[in-house]
């Protein structure tokens, strides 16, 4: 795969220049082989209609499939981004998106809720890999413009995610048909082999600014700030769990559409998100990634206030505003807090990403509960309130860019 390779060639350059080059072919290769891969996890909550008349599913049991799939990739994601961190792993992702593509054909072939969970549980582990090290190439390279190259991975996976319920809405009409998508798995696969490739042999990239941590802040500023930013994320993907997981059963419930009908409400809610998420990286990189969050969590709320109370034509309207101010969100929280540790990329997204399913799993588990106890528009409005722990990025330290030495530009 051609990449930044040849810039060295260039007589007369600088050798600063050509490291702060981006290597565009890799960002896009990877944000592509990320789109590939949400897309195959996002089918599988735009199947929890179908698994739950099949199996005949409460939405107790529903919620525990999420919370399956999600804890599992949250448990694992800071263990594997810790242990890269000190031996990278350059095929590691192709070997997370074997594991990925097992996970669906056995959700294809399940014959029991027991199964149906078991293939959850290796859809986590596939993303428990996939994530760390992805977003440690998506660093990698980025010619120091972090923002921008997060943005462009994760508008890859949100584009996924919001491709793969309306892929299963057109395509999936039995329990059989999931295992067409492993054909999208292996494709990944074949590219992350040449994604590795490329990794192996510009593994000094990794390092590239990672001897520079702010060193204004103490440890202890440190931590606070991960706490605040962790209290954010939970804001964030608890209130995304409700729509993610849910939003088909509240329009279902109370505008009385088919799941088809309901699925495709969905998408271009996940489309927003997918539009959102370019935002937050570039804006990051020129006005600070503090203001970013501030207008994301904090900016959202009017808007989750007002949903429960609105028709089904505001209904949409103001879920696509709240998908595209949301999703600025998570690239600017992840890179701020890469720039609070920067010697610990793998562990950092690990713990980010990792956080971001746990949350998902777990609010779609308590949400599940609640939903059976109460009703799914009663959840609606408890969680229109979650943004407003968006004030706590008062508290977050305003940081300056964080400068990388000079490195060999990237090889082919």
């Amino acid at each position: 795969m051609a990449s930044g390779a040849n810039l060295d060639a260039m007589p007369g350059q600088p050798r600063a220049a050509v490291a702060a080059k981006a290597v565009f072919p890799i960002l896009l290769s990877i944000s592509f082989c990320h789109l590939l891969n949400d897309t195959v996890q996002s089918l599988i909550p735009a199947i929890y209609p179908l698994l739950k008349d099949s199996f005949h599913l409460n939405y107790g049991q529903v919620g525990r499939i999420a919370l399956t799939l999600q804890l599992t990739a949250s448990l694992l994601q800071p263990v594997v981004g810790l242990y890269t961190d000190r031996r990278p792993q350059p095929y590691s992702l192709a070997l997370g998106m074997g594991i990925t593509m097992v996970g669906l054909l056995a959700f294809a072939m399940a014959p029991t809720y027991l199964t149906i969970l078991a293939a959850a549980a290796f859809v986590g582990i596939g993303s428990a890999v996939f994530h760390p090290e992805s977003s440690r190439v998506a660093r990698m390279a980025s010619g120091g413009k972090h923002g921008m190259a997060q943005s462009l991975f994760q508008v890859g996976g949100n584009a996924g995610s919001a491709i793969g319920p309306l892929l299963a809405f057109m395509f999936i009409k039995g329990q059989s048909h999931i295992a067409w998508f492993s054909l999208l798995a292996l494709l990944a696969i074949v590219l992350l082999m040449n994604i590795g490739a490329w990794f192996r042999k510009n593994e000094h990239l990794a390092s590239l600014g990672s001897m520079h941590p702010h060193a204004a802040l103490s440890n202890r500023q440190i931590g606070w700030s991960l706490a605040i930013l962790v209290a954010l994320m939970f804001s964030k993907f608890f209130y995304l769990a409700s729509l993610m997981s849910y939003y088909t059963f509240y329009l279902m419930n109370k505008f009385h559409l088919t799941i088809q009908n309901a699925q495709l409400h969905l998408f271009l809610f996940l489309g927003a998100v997918a539009a959102g998420t370019f935002i937050g990286g570039p804006v990051g990189d020129r006005v600070g990634r503090k203001l970013v969050i501030w207008c994301s969590i904090l900016g959202v709320l009017p808007f989750t206030l007002v949903l429960p109370y609105a028709n089904l034509l505001w209904t949409s309207i103001l879920s696509v505003i709240i998908g595209l101010i949301l999703a600025s969100a998570f690239s600017a929280i992840l890179v701020y807090a890469q720039e609070l540790m920067p010697g610990r990329i793998g562990a950092v997204s690990g713990l980010f990403f990792g956080f971001a399913f746990g949350m998902g799993g777990v609010g779609a588990a308590i949400l599940g509960k609640l939903a059976d106890l109460t009703s799914i528009d009663f959840v609606y409005h408890v969680c229109a309130y979650l943004p407003a722990i968006g004030i706590l990025t008062a508290f977050l330290p305003d940081l300056g860019p964080v400068k990388a030495h000079p490195s060999r530009p990237a090889t082919a």
